[in-house]
């Protein structure tokens, strides 16, 4: 066999489907799709826009999207009366997993990493967490699922931006991604599966840069009252007796929560300096489904009350074929048990652990 490089075979899988997309875009779209059809403004392969920041794709290794988009920068460039963009490119690993996939749709994914706005690294920081953002497929949104302005850390639909502001032109920024937005599953239709995040509250998508989430009073009396009268004493005891310090230092941009509930808490009493840390790292920031949890990618990480201490999400076969979630080791045994604009509790098998420092 030849010594063929994973460079190589993502090429040539890309050089097929661009051709495919070249007369694609010249067919309607499916009827059943919201896509409408614009006059194509026509940018030759050789625009200097495009020609640099592929130069600049390529110095970072990203090379199959920097030749996607000396090809066809049609595909990532906005319509918008502004021309603003920002591609949020994946690395060349894991474009290698859409190599199965049809081209309208390899072209739909690489839409959904394309906002048309101009967001570098530094306006990206001063957005609230839970903040929607605007892709260029239509009526899709990605959200801002982690912000840390002391790390300088941003994730997105729960994947980290691992090389931000790789390209900054007066209209383009490139930041590069661990992996895409969407989960990728063999056998897919013509549309890409999105997470929920964002649809049940699309005034939070950014349409003007300057606006704000507004913050939003969590229904903790009820939570606690849910908890104690199923089953979950404990829990809610613990929950009640941390609560004012909880609600003295929550964020104040927070959007709601989700509660990872145990009817087993591991037996503290309501004056040990741990209990706090134990009840804070079973409470999530932002409200989350268990549609939710299952639209994020493999080893996500989910951000506590702790700031310092994240969950990962995983996947585990059961028997009969299908999938369980597991959260930092711990089975979630009871999805979406009570749920609210607010917030949603989760059971899960046991107390999730502090790791030792």
């Amino acid at each position: 066999m030849g010594c063929c490089s994973l460079d190589c075979f993502v090429y040539f899988t890309l050089s097929i489907a661009l051709a495919f997309m070249a007369v694609s875009t010249t067919l309607p779209p499916p009827p059943d799709s919201n896509i409408t059809t614009k006059p194509n403004i026509p940018i030759t392969h050789h625009h200097p826009l495009s020609l640099n920041a592929s130069k600049a794709l390529r110095q970072f290794n990203f090379k199959a999207i920097a030749t996607l988009l000396h090809i066809s920068p049609e595909i990532f460039l906005s319509s918008s009366p502004s021309r603003n963009t920002t591609l949020f490119a994946i690395d060349d690993s894991s474009l290698f997993n859409t190599s199965s996939l049809p081209p309208l749709l390899l072209k739909r994914l690489l839409q959904y990493h394309t906002l048309p706005l101009r967001l570098p690294m530094k306006d990206l920081l001063v957005k609230p967490q839970g903040t929607c953002l605007p892709t260029l497929l239509p009526h899709q949104s990605i959200q801002m699922s982690t912000v840390d302005k002391e790390s300088r850390t941003v994730e997105l639909n729960h994947v980290l931006i691992s090389h931000p502001d790789m390209f900054l032109g007066d209209s383009l920024v490139i930041h590069g991604v661990l992996g895409p937005f969407s989960p990728l599953q063999p056998h897919m239709d013509h549309h890409i599966p999105h997470s929920s995040l964002c649809q049940s509250d699309l005034n939070k998508t950014v349409i003007q840069e300057e606006e704000d989430v507004p913050a939003v009073k969590i229904e903790w009396t009820r939570i606690i009252q849910l908890l104690s009268s199923n089953g979950f004493v404990p829990f809610a005891i613990g929950l009640h007796s941390v609560l004012n310090r909880i609600v003295t230092d929550q964020h104040q941009n927070m959007t709601g929560v989700t509660i990872l509930a145990t009817p087993s808490l591991v037996s503290l009493s309501s004056a040990s300096p741990f209990l706090y840390e134990v009840m804070r790292r079973h409470i999530l920031a932002q409200r989350l489904t268990y549609k939710d949890f299952a639209s994020m990618p493999d080893k996500a990480l989910l951000k506590t009350l702790d700031p310092y201490q994240d969950l990962i999400i995983t996947r585990r076969s059961v028997v009969n074929s299908s999938q369980c979630l597991v959260i930092s080791g711990v089975e979630i045994v009871a999805p979406d048990m009570f749920s609210s604009p607010n917030f949603v509790i989760h059971g899960i098998s046991h107390t999730l652990e502090i790791p030792r420092a």
